[in-house]
C-alpha cells in the first residue's frame, strides 16, 4: 500500500479517457506503465535476518563507529577503515530492481555499487524504518504492517500514529540511536517536519537529534552539515521516489523526475562527503505496478464471507476470521486467488520466519490468515478502507524479488 511516512493523499478522480481504466472503488486509474521488471523479479525472496537485511544495517554501522557490542554482521569494518562518521540515506521505494530503470535520469546513482540486502516481512515503510531503527527484525520490535489490529479491535495505521498506543510500550526495543547516543556517539536524523514525533518516527528514531529537512536539497544540505560537524552518525529519509510510485506508477515521468531528485541529493552529498565520511544508500522495499485486471476486492462475493477484520495492505493481507471460521475462510480465499496467492495461517507464517522471532506479546497483531499477494496481484478492500488503498498505481508489501530486494550502496 502506501508507503511512508511520505504516504500519498487521495486525488481528485481523473477523467476517463482511451487508455485508463477503472479500480476498485471508483477512481479512474492512469495508464499503467512498463516498470522493466524481469521474470525473475516474482520469484519469493525470504528476509535474510542476521546475514544481509535491513536489520543488520544500523548494528554494522554502529560497530565501524565504535558501539561497544555492536555485530558488523555487513562486515563494513573494512571497507570503511578510518572513517569516523558514516552518513545513511534510505530512499523511500528504491529497491534494487528499481535502479535500471532509474538509471537513465539519475547518472550519479547509477555510478555507485554495493550488495543487496532484503527488507523483513512486510516489505514496507512502517515495517522497515523500525527493523532499520531498532536493528533486529519485525517479530522483536513489533511492528508487522502497514495497519494491525489493536487488542480492543480497532486498527492502527502505523503512517497516522501519534501517540496511541504509546509507542515505547507498542515498541519496546531501545533503537539503534539511543545505544550509539549512549556510546558517545552524536547521532542526527534529517527528515520532514511532518514527521516529528509522530508515533512512527518515535518508534524507529528516538534517540537522534531532529534536524528538519522538507524537501531533496534541503535532506542533502542538513546531512553534509551534521557529517562536517564532527564525528557520529547522520540518518537521512527521502520519500519522494516512493509517492511517485504510488501515484502514478514506476517508470512514469512523475517517477523519473523524482528520480532525478534522488540523484541531485546523491551528486551532493558524494561529491562533498567530508575526508573521513562514508555514505550508505539504502532503500526500504522496492515496487511494481499493478493494472486494473490483477486487483481482487475482498469486500465482496466469496472473499467477504466470514471475516471479523481486515488489516495490513494490498499486497499483504490479514484476515481476522469468525470463530469457526478458519477453515473455509482459507479454503475460498485460496481457491479464489490460486496463483496469484499464497494464503497461510499465522502460526505457519511466524514458524517459517517471515518475521523473525516474534515476541509474544506481538503475536496477535498478525492476522489467523497471512495473504501473501504473488504475481501483480493486489487485494483491495473497499468496504474496509479509505478509497486511495486500492486506487494507486505501485504497490509493495508482499515477499517477491521486486518488493524485498533493496540495494546497499556504499561511497568513500
Amino acid at each position: 500500500m502506501t508507503s511512508d511516512p511520505g504516504a500519498p493523499r487521495p486525488d481528485p478522480p481523473l477523467p476517463a479517457s482511451p487508455g485508463f481504466a477503472p479500480a476498485p472503488g471508483g477512481r479512474v486509474l492512469p495508464p499503467v506503465p512498463e516498470d522493466g521488471l524481469p521474470a525473475e523479479a516474482f520469484r519469493t525472496v525470504t528476509p535474510a535476518y542476521g546475514a544481509g537485511s535491513l536489520a543488520d544495517v544500523m548494528p554494522s554501522v554502529s560497530a565501524v563507529l565504535g558501539v561497544p557490542g555492536a555485530p558488523d554482521v555487513l562486515g563494513l569494518g573494512e571497507r570503511l577503515a578510518g572513517v569516523d562518521r558514516i552518513g545513511v540515506l534510505l530512499v523511500d521505494g528504491l529497491g534494487a530492481y528499481q535502479l535500471p530503470t532509474a538509471a537513465p535520469f539519475a547518472p550519479t546513482l547509477a555510478s555507485l555499487s554495493g550488495p543487496t540486502l532484503t527488507t523483513g516481512f512486510p516489505s514496507t515503510t512502517p515495517v522497515s524504518l523500525v527493523t532499520v531503527g531498532t536493528g533486529a527484525p519485525p517479530g522483536a520490535h513489533g511492528i508487522l504492517g502497514f495497519t494491525v489490529r489493536r487488542p480492543d479491535g480497532r486498527t492502527l495505521n502505523h503512517i497516522h500514529w501519534g501517540d496511541d498506543p504509546d509507542p515505547y510500550q507498542w515498541q519496546p526495543l531501545p533503537t539503534a540511536f539511543e545505544t550509539a547516543a549512549a556510546a558517545g556517539v552524536a547521532v542526527t536524523l534529517v527528515s520532514r517536519s511532518l514527521y516529528r514525533g509522530s508515533g512512527l518516527s518515535v518508534a524507529a528514531h528516538r534517540g537522534a537529534r531532529y534536524h528538519v529537512a522538507d524537501d531533496g536539497p534541503a535532506v542533502a544540505e542538513g546531512m553534509l552539515a551534521a557529517l562536517r560537524s564532527g564525528p557520529g552518525l547522520v540518518y537521512g529519509y527521502h520519500p519522494d521516489l516512493d509517492k511517485a510510485g504510488h501515484e502514478y506508477g514506476v517508470a512514469s515521468s512523475a517517477w523519473q523526475d523524482a528520480a532525478r531528485g534522488v540523484d541531485a541529493i546523491l551528486d551532493r552529498l558524494v561529491h562533498e562527503l567530508p575526508p573521513t565520511a562514508a555514505l550508505l544508500v539504502i532503500a526500504d522495499h522496492g515496487q511494481l505496478n499493478v493494472p486494473a485486471t490483477d486487483r481482487y476486492d475482498l469486500s465482496t462475493g466469496p472473499l467477504a464471507a466470514g471475516l471479523a477484520g481486515v488489516s495490513g495492505e494490498p499486497r499483504a493481507r490479514y484476515l481476522h476470521v469468525l470463530d469457526g471460521a478458519l477453515d473455509d475462510v482459507q479454503a475460498t480465499w485460496q481457491g479464489v486467488l490460486g496463483a496469484d496467492a499464497r494464503v497461510m495461517r499465522r502460526d505457519e507464517a511466524i514458524a517459517e520466519g517471515w518475521y523473525g522471532p516474534v515476541a509474544p506479546a506481538h503475536k496477535d497483531r498478525i492476522g489467523d490468515l497471512v495473504v501473501l499477494c504473488l504475481n501483480r496481484a493486489v487485494v483491495v478492500a473497499s468496504a474496509w478502507e479509505p478509497p486511495m488503498a486500492g486506487q494507486l498505481v505501485a504497490y509493495h508489501g508482499s515477499v517477491t524479488a521486486a518488493e524485498m530486494t533493496v540495494p546497499l550502496l556504499i561511497v568513500r
